[in-house]
């Protein structure tokens, strides 16, 4: 199983003044943050898309580039690419060259996104939100199994046996298929034989079991073998010294991020009951000291029938970037050695 980090590089608030760091300062820590998971021994590191005020990721791209070159082993991913908003063609392009520089780490995970501000923004229509990710899906598929393309679709120009530079330094640039809950996204992914990413953000994660379970019988029956079908995890995630540390700095800044959200969604604010729920021995969450985050991410790799990677979603509002670090460094020197050790036994 390989461990690594999401981020969706939250524009953080001192938890005493309540002031926003400046957006330079927070990029700044992100990218440190990046190379401290490179140096412990951490497999990957993903990026989000977001066009909101409180995320600095709008340009993912960029922020990986900038990683590219400050780190020597870590894969660098998007956490997703929102595709059914950006053109497949400079997604290409642009994790090409992230993959070049990087030489070989870079992968892309495409999603629909969890928001919508992207389609107003790039001026396209809502209504047409499974259209657009379906064709553009199909039309970045084809760009990386072939240098020259001929395809025509509803949404964009006809492409007509034009070449797609840079090609990148992996012979074939993975891409993932980021889904929440929806079983057509997992019959998809599973049909096309694409590696999954699925975003588990609360609740009890055994519930995806039956999801999963249909993603790969449906890549069974399009004729993939069962080990392209590879499964990730997105969950919220955080450690510390204690049980009771992690869990108290962590929840801050997850309940204002998660309170902020759920207002425009008529959710109602999150309540420490529900986050300590949720990070109990069943719950989705992994927050604790290193000897209890183990045993739950082997508890989630059995009851999903084994994990090919799970990324810790650490993103919340009020995180310091020193204990950010803290939980990297836990993550990377302790809980990922002791989950490879055990399930190589």
């Amino acid at each position: 199983m390989q461990i690594g980090i999401d981020s969706f590089a939250a524009a953080i608030r001192d938890p005493e003044t309540g002031n926003t760091i400046a957006p330079s300062e927070r990029l700044r820590n992100l990218i440190e943050e990046i190379e401290l998971a490179d140096q412990v021994g951490l497999d990957s590191f993903g990026v989000g898309e977001h066009h909101r005020s409180e995320f600095l990721d709008s340009a993912p791209t960029i922020i990986l580039a900038a990683a590219a070159s400050r780190t020597k082993n870590i894969r660098l991913a998007s956490a997703v690419t929102v595709l059914s908003a950006a053109d497949p063609v400079r997604i290409f392009q642009e994790f090409a060259t992230i993959d070049l520089i990087s030489q070989g780490r870079a992968e892309i995970v495409v999603g629909r996104g969890s928001f919508t501000e992207a389609y107003p923004l790039f001026g396209l229509k809502l209504q047409d939100y499974d259209d657009l990710f379906i064709e553009k899906l199909d039309l970045l598929l084809k760009i990386r199994d072939s240098q020259e393309v001929h395809w025509s679709g509803k949404h964009r120009p006809a492409l007509n046996g034009q070449g797609i530079y840079p090609r990148p330094y992996q012979e074939q640039m993975p891409i993932w298929l980021g889904v929440g809950g929806t079983p057509q996204s997992f019959a998809r992914a599973g049909y096309l034989g694409l590696p999954l990413m699925v975003a588990i953000i609360g609740g009890q994660h055994h519930r995806f079991r039956p999801l999963i379970d249909l993603y790969r019988e449906a890549g069974e029956r399009a004729g993939h073998a069962p080990e392209k079908l590879k499964v990730g995890l997105h969950m919220f995630g955080f450690l510390g010294d204690t049980i009771q540390q992690a869990a108290d700095d962590f929840y801050p800044g997850y309940a204002t991020m998660m309170t902020e959200i759920g207002k425009e969604r008529g959710w109602p604010p999150t309540t420490r009951a529900q986050y300590d729920f949720t990070r109990s021995p069943t719950g989705a969450f992994l927050i604790g000291d290193a000897e209890t985050v183990v045993e739950k991410v082997l508890y989630t790799n059995e009851v999903l029938g084994g994990i090919a990677r799970l990324d810790f979603q650490m993103t919340a509002a009020t995180l310091p970037h020193a204990k950010m670090q803290h939980a990297i460094e836990i993550l990377g020197t302790k809980v990922a050695p002791a989950v490879r050790k055990a399930l190589n036994a």
